[in-house]
């Protein structure tokens, strides 16, 4: 360990605690353990493997107050996000735990012999967390990695490690065997780096920006290294005149201020047929005021802080470059608050529109017909989730077949469950997350004749 980084309160500004950060030596350390504990992990027996990831799921489930009183503190979650979030690692866990008894292959039929396939894990996989979902994201990638028979190495965000550092240990009180899911905090330039250029890591999952992912596709292909990249977004929440305006305009702050719009899939352009532009955001100006930003530790807490000093300013130039048409309402005093904060878009070359602002503002443009809606929506270099808001199923359909992206909501804001694959099209990513086959992402197919 060759340094210490302060995690700090977003809400307040005060120290928490000093984290080790882990140096070159012990990077290596970790993943030499891991790669060690591999044999012996793959050959758990299915029934015993899937036994001790539901065993895992139950610790976790036990320590869910824990887990989200460490986000809100860390990550300045609202504490009934931190709460559910907790629950999504329990959830990816239990709902994984079947894979390892049903990681079939397949007989092929072929001429002359018995042909046979087989799913093998890849190794030690490397998993490089985000600071905007410290604990679902974590699971999203673990999960499935050790219930397909692979371990794990971990490196959580530099300064959102609090979550992930004690689910580390959870998994060793659940009795999963030491080396098999090791949480490594460090920096990424150094523990994340090293996932990427160490030959005994078969595979890296980032989620980050497209920018760092681009480094990280890059440096994989010296090795032929698998990856998974959940990168950057721009989603377009598009609402038709026909739809039911008032539950769209009451909706769509959720679907772009949660987690202070500190989100990938955040519907940060909101698109709005000319016909009914100006009912939505005089009903969208009447939401977001209404939004409680407030301490993220009170229960009725609907939008925190941002994660840090560095993301706040980032954020705000963003703003003073805008045409805000109306924000709402932020806490005085310490912590690294923004308002939510609604803009009225006039060009499509406008930063604000066509950039991941990463923070709470959204901008607002009218389109005249559905082939509009769509071009405005696929203008752009992402392509990760969106929402379309209509009475017309047949509408609903269409565009959403017609939006290039991964995940689409048809007159819902949901972008992510852990049953159904998850992704991005363009440069908001390679390869997907979640769902039933997420296993089969970690493992090598094998191939096997058998000559009669």
């Amino acid at each position: 360990m060759s340094s210490t980084f302060t995690v700090v309160n977003p809400a307040t500004e005060q120290a928490v605690v000093d984290v080790p950060l882990t140096d070159l030596a012990g990077t290596d350390a970790a993943i030499a353990a891991a790669h060690e504990a591999f044999q012996s992990w793959r050959a758990v027996a299915p029934g015993e493997r899937a036994r001790l990831l539901r065993r895992f799921a139950a610790v976790v489930d036990a320590h869910n107050e824990e887990l989200a009183q460490l986000e809100v503190a860390n990550a300045g979650h609202t504490i009934g996000n931190a709460r559910w979030e907790a629950g999504n690692v329990r959830d990816c866990l239990n709902y994984y735990a079947a894979a390892p008894e049903r990681l079939f292959g397949r007989q092929i039929p072929v001429a002359g012999g018995t042909d046979i396939t087989f799913h093998e894990p890849l190794g030690v996989v490397g998993i490089i967390v985000p600071w905007n979902f410290p604990m679902p994201i974590a699971g999203w990638g673990f999960a499935p990695a050790l219930a397909a028979g692979n371990t794990v190495v971990l490196k959580p965000a530099e300064i959102t490690p609090l979550t992930a550092i004690r689910i580390g240990e959870l998994a060793r009180e659940a009795g999963l065997p030491e080396g098999v899911l090791t949480v490594v905090p460090g920096k990424g330039s150094v523990v994340g780096q090293r996932f990427v250029t160490h030959p005994a890591v078969r595979k890296v999952c980032f989620t980050g920006s497209t920018e760092v992912g681009k480094q990280i596709m890059a440096g994989c292909a010296d090795q032929v290294k698998r990856v998974t990249l959940e990168l950057g977004g721009k989603s377009a929440n598009i609402v038709f005149a026909d739809a039911d305006i008032a539950a769209a305009a009451a909706s769509a702050p959720y679907a772009v201020f949660d987690n202070a719009g500190q989100d990938c899939c955040a519907r940060s352009r909101i698109l709005v047929e000319r016909s009914a532009y100006d009912e939505f955001v005089g009903r969208l100006e009447e939401s977001v005021k209404a939004l409680k930003v407030i301490d993220p530790a009170q229960d009725d807490s609907e939008m925190g802080p941002m994660v840090s000093a560095a993301q706040r300013d980032s954020v705000q130039r963003y703003i003073d470059g805008a045409d805000v048409a109306f924000t709402g309402s932020r806490p005085e005093g310490d912590g690294f608050w923004l308002p939510p904060t609604v803009v009225e878009s006039k060009s499509t070359s406008e930063a604000v529109w066509r950039e991941e602002v990463f923070g709470p503002v959204v901008a607002v443009m009218p389109f005249d017909d559905e082939a509009h809606a769509v071009e405005l929506a696929n203008d752009t270099e992402y392509g990760l989730s969106g929402s379309i808001y209509t009475s017309d199923l047949g509408r609903g359909l269409r565009v959403a077949r017609a939006v290039e992206a991964g995940n689409l909501s048809v007159n819902s804001h949901a972008s992510v469950r852990y049953w159904t694959p998850f992704g991005g099209y363009k440069q908001s990513g390679l390869g997907r997350e979640l769902g039933p086959d997420a296993p089969q992402a970690f493992t090598e197919e094998k191939n096997v004749f058998i000559a009669h």
